[in-house]
């Protein structure tokens, strides 16, 4: 199965790539799309990532505020497109540093050559970054981002920024040379907790990702340690998991890894690939250390009042903290009037209501570990309230990231070059902790 046309649309409908592969379609097709995907019946809203019209497949995923496109009139498997839609972008990444409209706009003549080896008239070639690197030719180029007035301190200069893994795999700096022998390891934890309303844990699980982009000269062996105790669910056979121990249910590795040496020494011996790629997913469901723990007080004041208080306590080290948290909640359909209060002595906080979606949104720039916020929200109705209105509050929703922090406890114990001992590079391994659903019931 072949597919028609690929372009890739701005956050407000312009065409900054467009590829034709089977002349078979009228180019006013990402005009289509991107009135459908504006206003699907008639509604302000996402259209669905497949749908049909006037006899064309259009199968699209959207990134960074952009928009990626497949169009097709052929009967082809929609998950298959989508997959190649993943891929594409993984290679634009890896070729280009950063997928952003200017990121994009300044390397438009490479994407294009990327996409002639990807896909020849319709029909899929290969989307492996190291495959392509033999047949594409034009440098990237680098976007640089503008100068801050605000300037951070350099207080460990034996750390690199986050920013530093963005960088296009074959880039060369303003002298010619090419970039310094790096690799980069993140251990990404994506946690789903539910709470009841006394702040008890009803069920929690841990969706894990080894992920990593080598910049290695020559792509040299690697060899790469996991804890020594680590367990994996179905090889303990007693079930018993003593102090310091970490289990996980279940795993899956990049088809480069080695396995040999992992069930004795947890050590996983690969090739890197070019670009990004995960080593190892796995999955966690027994209990953790939840992060930080939700309680929320609700109160029916009057007949035409209510209050909710909403504590949260950070239970993560005194050295962590929790970046970017955003808590919302809704309120009744019957709400006239919202005001709420912050704790305090509280810095960085923001809290509002949002009249049109009907819910508080609670934003927190920094939580530090070890910490109680509360947030107090005065709800008025415009009628009086029934049994049933305690239903519409909640539940209390929770965004954050952590970084250099990871409730599992799994940890990289080293990274070594498996034949050279001379052979240097700086290493960077980096923890964070995101919520995927953390939400808890009132």
């Amino acid at each position: 199965m072949y597919l028609s046309q690929f372009y890739l649309l701005s956050p407000r409908g312009d065409s900054i790539i467009f590829k034709e592969y089977r002349n078979e379609l009228h180019k006013g097709t990402a005009e289509i799309f991107f009135r459908n995907v504006k206003f699907w019946k008639g509604k302000q809203q996402d259209a669905p990532p497949i749908f049909n019209k006037d006899g064309v497949n259009y199968i699209w995923l959207k990134k960074n505020g952009l928009y990626f496109v497949f169009n097709t009139v052929r009967n082809i498997s929609p998950c298959y497109v989508m997959e190649l839609l993943i891929r594409l972008t993984k290679v634009l990444k890896d070729y280009c540093g950063v997928i952003t409209e200017e990121s994009i706009r300044t390397n438009f003549i490479l994407i294009y050559e990327l996409l002639d080896e990807i896909l020849d008239f319709g029909y899929i070639q290969g989307t492996s970054t190291e495959l392509l690197k033999a047949y594409v030719f034009n440098e990237p180029a680098m976007v640089e981002k503008p100068k801050s007035s605000f300037k951070i301190p350099n207080i460990n200069p034996k750390t690199t920024p986050s920013t530093s893994v963005n960088k296009p795999i074959t880039f060369k700096d303003k002298k010619g040379k090419k970039q310094k022998n790096e690799i980069f390891v993140d251990i990404h934890e994506r946690i789903t907790i539910t709470f009841n309303n006394n702040g008890y844990v009803l069920n929690s699980s841990i969706d894990g990702t080894i992920q990593m982009k080598s910049y290695l000269a020559g792509n040299p062996d690697l060899n790469l340690a996991l804890n020594e105790e680590l367990i994996i669910a179905n090889e303990n056979s007693t079930g018993n998991v003593g102090h310091g121990m970490v289990e996980i249910d279940d795993c899956n590795f990049h088809e480069c890894v080695k396995l040999e040496d992992f069930e004795s020494l947890r050590l996983l011996s690969f090739k890197p690939p070019e670009g990004e790629f995960v080593v190892m997913n796995y999955r966690i469901t027994s209990d953790f250390r939840t992060p930080f723990r939700i309680f929320p007080f609700f109160e029916l004041s009057s007949p035409y009042k209510m209050e909710l208080i909403v504590k949260i306590r950070a239970d993560i080290p005194e050295h962590n903290y929790g970046g970017n948290v955003i808590v919302q909640f809704p309120v009744p359909k019957t709400t006239s009037n919202v005001s709420t209060t912050i704790g305090v002595g509280a810095v960085g906080q923001q809290a509002d209501y949002d009249t049109k979606e009907r819910k508080v949104v609670w934003k927190i720039k920094k939580f530090p570990g070890g910490t109680e916020q509360t947030l107090r929200t005065r709800i008025t109705l415009s009628t009086a309230h029934s049994l049933s209105v305690r239903k519409e509050v909640g539940p209390v929703s929770m965004q954050f990231e952590i970084p250099m922090y990871n409730p599992s406890g799994l940890k990289v114990r080293y990274l070594r070059i498996q034949e050279n001992p001379n052979y240097n590079p700086y290493r960077w391994v980096r923890y964070v902790t995101r919520s995927q659903s953390y939400v808890c019931r009132l």
